[in-house]
């Protein structure tokens, strides 16, 4: 692993888009960009905290503010709702992928994680362009990182607090069927606790998934067969995919989730790897 950008809270939400590196800084409210010399700058300020990046078939910035749960648009320097995801959502929104029609699929929490509620299965939430929220998938626990194979008709989402990988068909209307599991991560091995938070895929239908729980990124093709294993020295959150021939492993780790520590002690970091296969589908 070397550094590509630090001193940043807890950087979310990595994706590769017109040869630069986008990601949300959760704790100062920035949606930040940065090249592959480490080049970067602030895209906009979101209040209530960016999270889930995308981009509309037009060109214009998707951006989940993750407290208020709702879906915001980046588009002639003007930040604007497109969605309010409240009434679906029981608490923060979080990740987000956005296919190639601009069909939007954001995760959320499910139950408030600073208040020790106990844990909750949650939904898969939708908004295609032009239309109000609706849920695509139930019965989630934490649906997090996701991505859509290059042929567009399957999406993998990692269920965080399940430590497994769950796919689904994509129909021709975005919406989601034949659910099954692509990897139950606490089949790799015996004392081994690998969680997914972001993922990517790869050229050879492998995800790259980052796991806080075990401070890497690991590498795993369905069935949880456990091909590559990085480590990091704080915790790892989310990873993508990028550069000019898609082998570089943007990794965006941490030291924690604590918003005060985070901001104080500023151990974010955007940590990068080359990789021998490619990336490819969305992100």
């Amino acid at each position: 692993m070397e550094t590509l950008l630090d001193n940043l809270t807890f950087p979310e939400g990595p994706r590769w888009h017109n040869d630069k590196l986008y990601f949300s800084d959760f704790f100062t409210h920035r949606v930040i960009s940065v090249d592959l010399e480490g080049h970067h700058e602030t895209i906009v300020e979101v209040p209530n905290q960016p999270s889930g990046l995308g981009w509309m078939p037009d060109g214009s910035m998707l951006v989940v503010s993750m407290t208020d749960r709702k879906l915001m648009r980046f588009s002639n320097n003007q930040l604007s709702e497109i969605a309010d995801c409240s009434k679906l959502a029981a608490f923060h929104c979080n990740d987000m992928i956005v296919d190639k029609k601009g069909n939007a699929y954001i995760g959320n929490f499910g139950f408030n994680t600073h208040n020790n509620e106990d844990l909750k299965s949650t939904n898969l939430i939708l908004v295609r362009p032009g239309e109000g929220p609706v849920v695509a998938a139930n019965d989630l626990f934490f649906p997090n990182g996701t991505v859509i194979t290059p042929d567009d008709k399957t999406l993998i989402i990692g269920e965080t607090y399940a430590a497994r990988l769950t796919a689904f068909d994509v129909n021709t209307d975005g919406s989601l069927s034949n659910r099954r599991v692509w990897a139950e991560l606490s089949q790799i091995q015996d004392d081994y606790h690998p969680l997914p938070d972001g993922i990517c895929l790869d050229e050879e239908g492998a995800i790259w998934m980052a796991s806080p729980s075990t401070n890497e990124v690991i590498r795993v093709k369905e069935g949880a067969q456990l091909l590559e294993r990085v480590p990091v020295s704080t915790n790892a959150y989310a990873c993508v995919l990028g550069g000019e021939d898609r082998k570089t492993l943007f990794v965006c780790t941490s030291g924690g989730t604590d918003i005060e520590s985070c901001t104080e002690k500023r151990e974010g970091k955007i940590e990068i790897l080359r990789v021998n296969v490619a990336g490819a589908g969305i992100p």
